[in-house]
């Protein structure tokens, strides 16, 4: 029953890894985008580093739930 509950969380945590890291993405376009005014650039690369912060934290959670429900 632990590693149904185990694998359920790796895939929930992997989902939102994800929708971090394409969040990230769009956001780095933003950034980059010489056309925005520097104000929506700034704010752009401050929601990336809290994007990548979240895709690391559950990239970590989901690798941890994956190894506990091999057990």
């Amino acid at each position: 029953m632990e590693s149904i509950k185990n694998a359920a969380n790796y895939v929930s945590e992997s989902i939102q890894g994800a929708g971090s890291e394409a969040s990230k993405e769009a956001n780095k376009h933003v950034a980059k985008d010489g056309n925005n005014t520097l104000g929506t650039r700034a704010t752009a690369t401050k929601d990336m580093i809290g994007d990548k912060l979240d895709q690391s934290k559950h990239e970590t959670s989901a690798d941890v739930h994956k190894e506990a429900a091999k057990h």
